[in-house]
Parts: C-alpha cells; sequence; structure tokens
C-alpha cells in the first residue's frame, strides 16, 4: 500500500513544502493540496512541486464548478510539467453550499458534468482539436450563442504525458460508478472498511464492469487519521469535532452527503442527533454525540500491533492508498508516524 497525505487548508506554503519533503524522504508517496474556499490549491501545489523530487502531488480536490473544463486540463498539464509528470487530478463536486454559496454558479449535474470534464481532459491532453458536444459542454461555443468566431483547438504545449490520472472525491452510489468506470483513482470519505463493500460495492462493480482496461485497477484512497503508540487512545476525541463538522454541519439538512454516509455505515440516529444539534449551533454537543465505535473504525489509532490489524482490514477493503490525517503537534512527530507507518504496510 501507499502512503499519502493531505495538507491544510491554510497559507503558510514554505513551511508546508518544508515538511512535505521531510515526508518524501520519510517514504510519503503522494500529498493533496485541498481547494475549499481558501486560498487555490494551484499555486500551492507549483510551490511543492519546486521543492520535492519524488512524491506525487495531487490537487484534493479542484472544484468542477469554478474551472472550465478546458482550464482544468490546461492547468492539470502544467502542473505535470512543472512537477515531471507527478501529478494526479483530484477533482469533486464539492457541495452547493459552496458552489452557489462562495462562486454564484448553479450546482446542477454533478455526475454529467464529471463525466463530460474528464472526456474534454483527455482530449486536451491527447492534443486533439477539441471539438465536443455534450450535454453541458459544447466547444466551440455553436453558431448564434456568441460571437461565432470561436474555432477547434489543440493545446499549444507537449503535455508530459497524455493520460494524467484523475481521481475522483465520490461518495453517492452513481458518482461511485462513473469514478470506478473513467478515474484511476477514487476518493470516498470516511472509509469504514468492514461496511465499505456493503455501501459501495454494488456502484463499484457495476461501474469496473464499463471501466477500459487501459485504465488499469481503480486505486483506492482512504483517509484514516493516524497516531501509533500505547497511549494514543484519548486522541480518539480529537477526530470527533471534524466527524461532527462533515455529518452535522457540512450541507443542509435536507442534502449532507456525509449524513447519509454515516447513516448507510448503520449510524442513522447518531447522525440525526449529531446534525440536529450542530444545526442548532450546539457544536460541543454534536461532537459529544459522535459513537466511540465510528470514529475507531474509519481511524488507524492505537499500539503498533492494531494498527497492523486495522491496515489489513483497509487492504482486504480494497483500498491502495494510505492518505492518513497523522496526530500530532510536530514535523518531527508527524515524519515519526510516517515512518512507523512505512514499516507496517
Amino acid at each position: 500500500m501507499r502512503i499519502g497525505l493531505g495538507i491544510n487548508y491554510s497559507g503558510g506554503f514554505k513551511e508546508v513544502a518544508a515538511e512535505v519533503a521531510d515526508l518524501e524522504r520519510a517514504g510519503l508517496d503522494i500529498v493533496f493540496v485541498p481547494e475549499a474556499y481558501s486560498f487555490d490549491a494551484v499555486s500551492a501545489l507549483g510551490f511543492l512541486a519546486a521543492r520535492t523530487e519524488r512524491v506525487q502531488l495531487a490537487s484534493g480536490i479542484l472544484q468542477l464548478y469554478t474551472r472550465t473544463p478546458s482550464l482544468t486540463a490546461m492547468t492539470a498539464a502544467g502542473l505535470d510539467f512543472v512537477s515531471d509528470g507527478r501529478f494526479v487530478l483530484g477533482l469533486g463536486a464539492s457541495g452547493p453550499q459552496v458552489i452557489e454559496g462562495f462562486h454564484g454558479v448553479p450546482y446542477d449535474a454533478p455526475i454529467g458534468r464529471t463525466r463530460e470534464t474528464i472526456e474534454i481532459c483527455r482530449t486536451v491532453w491527447r492534443r486533439e482539436r477539441l471539438e465536443y458536444d455534450g450535454k453541458y459542454y459544447r466547444i466551440p461555443l455553436p453558431a448564434g450563442e456568441g460571437t461565432g468566431f470561436g474555432k477547434p483547438l489543440k493545446l499549444v504545449n507537449h503535455p508530459v504525458r497524455e493520460r494524467i490520472p484523475v481521481l475522483l472525491a465520490a461518495l453517492g452510489p452513481k458518482n461511485v460508478e462513473l469514478a470506478a468506470e473513467l478515474a484511476e483513482g477514487w476518493q470516498p470519505a470516511f472509509f469504514l472498511p468492514e461496511r465499505a463493500k456493503d455501501v459501495w460495492g454494488e456502484a463499484l462493480d457495476a461501474g469496473r464492469a464499463k471501466r477500459d482496461p487501459a485504465l488499469g485497477d481503480l486505486e483506492v484512497y482512504a483517509g484514516p487519521p493516524l497516531a501509533i503508540g500505547e497511549n494514543v487512545t484519548p486522541l480518539l476525541e480529537f477526530v470527533k469535532p471534524h466527524l461532527a463538522l462533515y455529518i452535522g454541519g457540512m450541507g443542509a439538512r435536507a442534502k449532507n452527503f456525509y449524513h447519509t454516509l454515516a447513516t448507510r455505515y448503520g449510524y442513522g440516529a447518531a447522525a440525526d442527533r449529531i446534525q440536529e444539534l450542530y444545526l442548532a449551533g450546539k457544536k460541543e454537543e454534536a461532537t459529544r454525540a459522535v459513537p466511540d465505535d465510528l470514529v475507531r473504525d474509519v481511524s488507524l489509532i492505537g499500539p503498533a500491533g492494531f494498527v497492523k490489524e486495522r491496515v489489513a482490514a483497509f487492504r482486504e477493503a480494497g483500498a491502495t492508498v494510505l492518505n492518513v490525517v497523522p496526530l500530532a503537534g510536530t514535523t518531527a512527530e508527524r515524519v515519526q508516524l510516517i515512518e512507523q507507518l512505512r514499516d507496517i504496510v
């Protein structure tokens, strides 16, 4: 299994880059840069490309609605160039609160737009003249919808690779099926190994049945919090506010993908209670309502032997990359955790 890491939304790129370089030497395989409504991910990825040598660099994620598909393709090709072929294009729909609330763009047809974006990106990377007649994107713009001067163009530069890996962040069955069909990688949230097949197995099987063999096997990026030691169990409490935020507050009451996931895991009553409390502004009570079992099962927190058992469970459930969240206060401690995990996997 490979080891990944997501960096924080906040700035401090110089400090982060120095730490990533240390983690790279410790055995880190891939680093993700998020993009919600903070600094853009592309600036940090370019900075990291200049400060690292081996580690893969992934957007985690670029939001579908904030760039045209052609710009997404251009950006990915540029990042792949400056990193000497180390970029992974993480894509996702985000959610209506961010897309409509921050960008002022309608949150519509995420599945259709994802498919068309991937198809357009791969056409651009192959340096073919871009002509695309989709339901959501038509390139060039048809006559009567603009000046009429648009013509098919191809990317000026020669990309390092004509097939940059695409990773989809997806939770719903149709999105997961699309990831298994079209993408090189899939990133679920709060991966719970023992329930993964029940929740996602049918969608993954349906997507794989339509998958082009040239794509290779689907990479599955699980994201467990990580702490290894004899006295680290209290750190489970540090995971609860994150789970409470997503299950309770990341979206509206009627449209929260993470609440739906917790419900499908078998924690429906707890998810309802967490959401009720969180949306009422009672965040501390919502945090306390997160079940201990849920936290433990989606994490790698405990003695080395326990973590080894849980890594085996993640592997058995199909995870190929552990995109961990090290629960440590210093760079040296985080480096040590990555080294310990490298010995385990």
